[in-house]
């Protein structure tokens, strides 16, 4: 696959493309990422240095990828965080010109916008612009819970209600929603789930809860199940995978007690994501 990846960057640490890139690069995928920002550091630690690039110089490096004739060779386009509609303009404005040289090109959504205990984390007005404007665009969108009831309007407590809740996004427009860090009251204590959606069905896997929340790990879940999905056809089976590498690379982190998700040292189990989690049938 090509992959047009439209997000932040940082020199240190892996959030963004900095977090997604080279899980799919260890696949076997192409990415073409182009930097909405180029911060020292993700902004979890409080301070940062570099710039945040105007939408005017993303379009620029977008048209230069058109200059050489390749746009629309992509697969796929993929963005994160979105801090500005403006940016969100320019990435949809290149998922139409990939879709209009290839249909069969989709584009997934990571809706970032906030999380259970810190609330919405983005500035006014992009959770609404998320709602109303990209989610309906996207093929695939990777919400957390928190953001699945934002996206719904309603607040979930049961599986029932949260297929429901996905069930009133996917009229939206996206066909396939992947739901991470669902929390519901039939979830196993010290457990999560996470929650895949299509017009096939729907799928959850159980995991064990770990002690950790690193930055970067909503960016690697999006990344690897764009690829999962793409290359498999099958939301189970890219469920499995993408969470069998995600919790690796969680436990990695946690044991080697890094603030940063450890990419490199469990970099085998993305590009051989073991057999771990078996996704059962919803529906």
């Amino acid at each position: 696959m090509k992959i047009l990846s439209i997000q932040s960057s940082v020199a240190y640490g892996y959030v963004g493309n900095s977090a997604a890139a080279f899980p799919l690069q260890r696949l076997g995928h192409e990415v073409w990422p182009v930097l909405t920002v180029h911060f020292s550091n993700h902004t979890g630690y409080g301070a940062w240095r570099g710039p945040l690039l105007e939408p005017a110089q993303v379009a620029e490096v977008i048209e230069g990828i058109a200059d050489r004739g390749v746009l629309g060779t992509a697969d796929a386009v993929l963005s994160g965080y979105q801090g500005d509609p403006a940016v969100g303009a320019v990435i949809l404005d290149a998922v139409d010109r990939v879709k209009a040289a290839n249909p069969k090109a989709v584009y997934c959504c990571d809706p970032v916008m906030g999380d259970i205990g810190r609330g919405m984390f983005v500035r006014p007005g992009i959770p609404e612009y998320m709602r109303d404007v990209v989610v309906p665009r996207a093929d695939i969108i990777t919400p957390n819970h928190f953001e699945l009831d934002f996206l719904a309007g309603r607040t979930t407590n049961s599986l029932t209600e949260v297929l429901e809740a996905v069930d009133v996004v996917r009229e939206t427009g996206p066909r396939h929603v992947l739901v991470t860090s669902v929390l519901h009251g039939d979830v196993p204590a010290g457990s999560l789930e996470v929650v895949a959606v299509s017009d096939e069905g729907a799928w959850a896997v159980t995991t064990p809860l770990l002690p950790i929340n690193p930055n970067g790990g909503g960016d690697v879940t999006a990344a690897l199940y764009l690829a999962h999905l793409c290359t498999t056809g099958s939301p189970a089976i890219a469920l499995e995978r993408t969470i069998a590498s995600v919790f690796a690379v969680l436990e990695a982190t946690l044991t080697a007690g890094t603030r940063e998700i450890q990419l490199i040292a469990a970099q085998d189990a993305i590009a051989e994501p073991p057999t771990r989690f078996t996704a059962r049938r919803l529906r």
